[in-house]
Order: C-alpha cells, then sequence, then structure tokens
C-alpha cells in the first residue's frame, strides 16, 4: 500500500479494524492521528514543509512513522531525545513492521561518543587506568567482545557518567581516521554505513545539525542525502540551529589537546626538550585562563581590560611558539602528528576569538560553567541559518511537537522557523480537559521582580500540595528560587521532597512514581520530555513565566537586531520563546485519558498585563479558578 492515501484510506488503515488492534493493548481509535497520517502521507508525496502541532495522546509517532514506512521514499527522522530515539526504535517500529510485515532497512544513527572505539579501547587496557576505573573498563572490554552494533547503551552495567567512557570513545578531535588500525572494527563507521542503505534513518537532533554544519564546512557528511526529514520535538530545532551552527571554544577542549601533545610527546619525542617545555607552558596558560573568569554569561570582547581576556592574550603568546616546535617534532610519531593537526584546528578557533570587533551575523559570548570555562560564538538568527541549511537540503519536511503554536496559531512560529509558507494543522489532544483538569490562577501574589516573591509562591503553594496529597512537580525558571523553595519547603511538607540534583534526573522519577506522594522540586529539564501518567503526578505547579534572562548576552543580541529591522522584540521573540515553554511545563500534567490534575500557575502577569492572554490561549481549554475552595472540590468529586 502506497502513503500517498485519501483520509478515508487511513481512517481505516488506522480504524477499528487496523492491524494494530490486536497488536497493541489498549489500541484507540483517534480521528486526530488518522487526519495527520493522511496530510504526513499527502506531504511525503507532493512534497513541501508543514507545521503540525500534535497533542499529548494523539498518537503522534505512529501518525509520521506508518506514512514514512509505506511511502517508498528514503526519510530520516529526528527526534529530540535519545529516550525518543530508543522508543521509536525498539518499541514503536517494530509494532508497525509486525502490523505491515516489510522489508525496509530501519538504521538507528547516534553521535560518535554514543560507540565504543576499538582502539581506545586497546589503549586503555595496555596503558592502564586508575585504580577506581578498572572494573568499569574490564566490564567494557567484556561486553565489546560480543557487542554487535558498539552502543554504548547497551552497557547498563556501567553508568553513564562513568569516567571510563570518553577513555574508550572517540570524539573528532581524537579520531586517528583513516590511520586507525582498528578501522575495520569500527562501529561508528558500520553505523555510518549501514545507514547509507536505510530506508528509515532515526537519529537525534544533535547528529542531524552536526551533520548539516559539517556539510555548510565542507568537511564531509554524517547522514546520506535523502528525500525527506521528519523532525518531531521541532520546537527545540532553532536554538539548537543557533547551538550547532556556531563556534565553540572550551578550556577543557585547550587542556584535552594539551594533555594529549604531552603524552604523545613523552611517549615519541621525550628528548626534545624545547617542545616539552613548551607544552608544560601551554598547560599552565591554560589553566590560568580557566580560573580567571566570573560566573554567569558575559559577551565575550577579547581586546578589553577584562582579567579573563587578559589572561586569554597570555594564551595565544604561548601558543605559537608551541606550534612552531609540534611542527618540527609531528615527524617523529603518529601521536605528535595528530596533535599537530588538532593545533592547527584550534588555531583558527583560536583566531576567531581573538579577533576584535563583532561579527553582524553572530554574538561572541563567555560562560563559566561549574569549573568549565567557554567561548561562544552564536548566530543571531535562526531562522536565516535554518533557511540557508536544513530547509533547502530537503524536498519535504515535516515540522511536528506537541506545542507549536503561539496564541492559538502558527503565525509566530513560522517567524521562528524563518518561513514564509507552511501547511498547517492542529492535531489536537483527544483528553477531555474541561473535565480532567483545572487551571488554578492564585490571588493576591506579588509581582515576580519581589524579594519575597518565591516564598509567596509557596505559602499559595502548601494549601494545593495538601488538597492534592503531594504527587506534585513544582516547577522553577531559575535554581535560585528552586534551592530557596527546597530550603522552606523541608520543614512544613508532610509528603516525600525530591530535589533536583539530588540524584540522577532518571532516578529521582523512579523515586516519585515508587512514593506515589512526592513533591519533586525541579528545573529547565524537567520541563519537558518526561512522561508520568497516573494519579503519582496530580498536580503541576509554575513559579514564573519562563521569559529568558533579559541579562544573557545572546538575547540582548538578537533583540537589538530585531529592534534594527524595526521589530518589536518582545512580541516577536521573548513572547512566543516563553509560551512554547511554558506549554511544555504545563504539558506534564494529562499524558492520558484517565489522568485528572490540577495546574496552577503563580505568576499574576497572565491576568495583569495584556500579554498573558497569549499564554492563555496557547494552553489547552481547562476551567480557569482563582478560588483556593474549587481547587479542594475538584480533588472532593476526583475521591
Amino acid at each position: 500500500m502506497s502513503a500517498a492515501g485519501s483520509l478515508s484510506d487511513w481512517q481505516e488503515i488506522l480504524g477499528a479494524t487496523s492491524p494494530l488492534a490486536a497488536l497493541l493493548p489498549g489500541f484507540r481509535v483517534r480521528g486526530q492521528q488518522q487526519e495527520m497520517a493522511a496530510r504526513v502521507a499527502a506531504l511525503l508525496m507532493d512534497g513541501g514543509v508543514a507545521l503540525i502541532e500534535a497533542g499529548t495522546g494523539t498518537g503522534k509517532s505512529f501518525a509520521y512513522l506508518l506514512p514514512a514506512l509505506l511511502s517508498g521514499r528514503q526519510v530520516i527522522v529526528s527526534t529530540g531525545s535519545r529516550a525518543l530515539q530508543d522508543q521509536l526504535i525498539e518499541k514503536d517500529l517494530p509494532l508497525l513492521r509486525q502490523a505491515w510485515p516489510q522489508s525496509l532497512r530501519i538504521q538507528r544513527l547516534k553521535g560518535r561518543s554514543n560507540y565504543l572505539c576499538p582502539y581506545r579501547l586497546q589503549e586503555a587496557l595496555r596503558g592502564g587506568v586508575a585504580v577506581a576505573l578498572q572494573r568499569d573498563l574490564l566490564r567494557v572490554a567484556d561486553w565489546a567482545a560480543s557487542s554487535r552494533e558498539g552502543d554504548i547503551a547497551e552497557l547498563r552495567s556501567v553508568a553513564e557518567d562513568s569516567a571510563v567512557w570518553p577513555l574508550v570513545t572517540s570524539t573528532r578531535d581524537n579520531c586517528l581516521g583513516g590511520d586507525c588500525p582498528e578501522q575495520s572494527s569500527c562501529p561508528v563507521l558500520e553505523a555510518r554505513r549501514q545507514a547509507q542503505e536505510a530506508e528509515l534513518i532515526v537519529v537525534n537532533h544533535h547528529l542531524l545539525l552536526s551533520d548539516l554544519a559539517l556539510k555548510a564546512d565542507g568537511k564531509g557528511d554524517l547522514l546520506p542525502a535523502v528525500d525527506a526529514l521528519i523532525v518531531d520535538e521541532a520546537h527545540q530545532l532553532p536554538e539548537l540551529t543557533a547551538q550547532f551552527f556556531g563556534r565553540h571554544l572550551s578550556a577543557h577542549r585547550l587542556s584535552e589537546w594539551g594533555r594529549d601533545l604531552r603524552v604523545a610527546a613523552l611517549a615519541e619525542a621525550a628528548d626534545d626538550l624545547a617542545l616539552c617545555t613548551a607544552v608544560q607552558d601551554w598547560e599552565r596558560a591554560v589553566q590560568s585562563w580557566q580560573e580567571s573568569a566570573g560566573e554567569g554569561r558575559q559577551e565575550w570582547r577579547p581586546d578589553d581590560d577584562a582579567h579573563v581576556a587578559q589572561q586569554f592574550r597570555a594564551l595565544l603568546r604561548c601558543f605559537e611558539p608551541l606550534q612552531e616546535q609540534l611542527h618540527a617534532a609531528a615527524i617523529r610519531g603518529k601521536g605528535l602528528e595528530q596533535c599537530k593537526r588538532r593545533g592547527e584546528e584550534l588555531q583558527g578557533m583560536l583566531a576567531h576569538f581573538a579577533a576584535p570587533g563583532l561579527e553582524e551575523q553572530e554574538v561572541r559570548w563567555c560562560e563559566r560553567r561549574g569549573r568549565g570555562l567557554l567561548l561562544h560564538a552564536t548566530p543571531l538568527d535562526p531562522a536565516e541559518t535554518m533557511q540557508k541549511h536544513l530547509f533547502s537540503q530537503f524536498d519535504t519536511v515535516l515540522l511536528t511537537s506537541a506545542t507549536l503554536r503561539i496564541g492559538g496559531d502558527f503565525v509566530q512560529t513560522r517567524k521562528l522557523f524563518g518561513l514564509h509558507d507552511s501547511q498547517d494543522f492542529l492535531a489536537a489532544a483527544p483528553f477531555d480537559y474541561a473535565r480532567q483538569a483545572l487551571l488554578y490562577l492564585p490571588d493576591g501574589l506579588p509581582e515576580p521582580s519581589s524579594p519575597a516573591y518565591t516564598r509567596a509562591c509557596l505559602e499559595a503553594a502548601l494549601p494545593v500540595l495538601e488538597a492534592s496529597a503531594g504527587r506534585a512537580f513544582f516547577l522553577f525558571t531559575s535554581h535560585r528560587a528552586l534551592q530557596e523553595a527546597a530550603t522552606l519547603l523541608s520543614s512544613r511538607l508532610r509528603y516525600p521532597l525530591l530535589v533536583q540534583g539530588q540524584a540522577p534526573r532518571s532516578r529521582l522519577l523512579e523515586r516519585f512514581r515508587a512514593a506515589g506522594d512526592a513533591v519533586l522540586l525541579g528545573a529547565a529539564s524537567f520541563w519537558e520530555g518526561i512522561d508520568v501518567q497516573g494519579e503519582a503526578l496530580s498536580t503541576v505547579i509554575i513559579d514564573k513565566l519562563p521569559f529568558a534572562s533579559p541579562g544573557d548576552p545572546v538575547l540582548q543580541a538578537r533583540m537589538q537586531r530585531i529592534r534594527e529591522r524595526g521589530g518589536d522584540p518582545f512580541r516577536d521573540l521573548q513572547i512566543p520563546q516563553a509560551v512554547i515553554a511554558l506549554c511544555q511545563g504545563a504539558g506534564r500534567l494529562i499524558r492520558s485519558e484517565q489522568d485528572r490534575g490540577v495546574l496552577m500557575l503563580c505568576d499574576p502577569r497572565l491576568r495583569s498585563k495584556g500579554y498573558g492572554r497569549i499564554f492563555l490561549q496557547s494552553l489547552p481549554p481547562m476551567r480557569q479558578s482563582s478560588e483556593l475552595a474549587e481547587v479542594r472540590d475538584f480533588w472532593r468529586a476526583s475521591a
């Protein structure tokens, strides 16, 4: 069967007599899913660009995967997370192929760091590792002997954050490429080879954008040229595009190069004292630069008097003599030769961040992240970048997500993506929000800028948490507010309190589900990509509208650019970004037809400011109330 069917065809394919009905427990006929599938099928046949908002519970993944499988075209599906990527490969696609048997080749492809590097594994075994890592290294070696794909996610007995993984995987910097003696057994090359031959390739956004950025720089490619691209969780794409088409230089990368160069020099040119001395000078200069920056983000000006800029200039003065010594010594071994090539790449990056002035198309900024220090050069307009490097590469592009509309339509969304025209469709969630959910907007809270705001939010939230017997996510727009809330709630809450940072996200979610009455405090990473169905999550509380920090140098530069072009940065940039983020957070609440819950939005600007209605119009159609009594009545009616 071809995917180019009419709506009536898809009403049959995904209707009551669908093969899925016999294979999928709890299968439901969803009109929204049928219509979305029909539109995807038509798009795959005719080409073009489509924006499809598909609410939670519509069966979105089946509505694009099945038309792709039946289309006869080579398609890339890109997801916003590895978790969704794994779900499509391990759960959804096997089920669809069981229902509609076919011989299509399907390939999951991840970034290089997700695959074992046999050469680096052998080097680690040969050279030894710290005692604390020896057990993990032996587990990796045992697994590697039997693994077919070399995907490190297969090995669950070694923690994701184990320090052994960087030792047995490769980066673009340290990969030996064609000089690698283990090239014939390289899992990265094998996965890419299979992807070239596959009809359906499932990747994540990071790999998709890495591939497009490499092509833009003329440095080869990671993915095959295909007919069509389907992007799930597409709301993430503008910011990720800016990230991947920017330039980034970290103190970690510079120190890692220095460390590898020191090891190579000791192994291949230990008698070259000038080289060894230059390496030592470089490593000291990198450390001094790394320690010179203050906390947070700031605009990067390499020629100003800031201490971090002064130390950067000192770093540059060490680089030139080191490069001269390295060029002379590189003929003495493969390790030094590779370090020379890496040094040449770093030279261009250092020169970019050392150049005075600001390029018209980007903003340069400096960021302290923990102990790390990073320089970034970020494109000012991701929309222009997407038009040039993404939409122009494919005949067909489907952008879908549960949160794409802003204020009830796609107008602002098209601007964010740089689209002049698109085929737009809403596949609304099949939930009865008026019955299943209540939106609570408390009265009497101070302005969010007030120092007493977080405490006031907690006082308003405590009776709501009592009414719902815990079972809540409390989402914050800043870690500072989260920590203040954790301190205040620890002595006043009679339910288990879980706080982001106490444990990895996956472990906190396990504890939350198991407790059944816990309250979880979370910041950015808990606003999306989390699915907790059932009574364990019955209330979502959000402290503020999630506007980006006005002091962020990227936001400031983009706002200035919009002003210069005659636009309104608040309307055209800040509100759309915040609406999508708010809808993602609110979307944690109702995940199935059986769920019931209260969404509490503390921010008084939702009603005191004119723009508040844009946020309210963007939320699902819930009943609204400002009366705490109605919250209590909601739960009494559910008892």
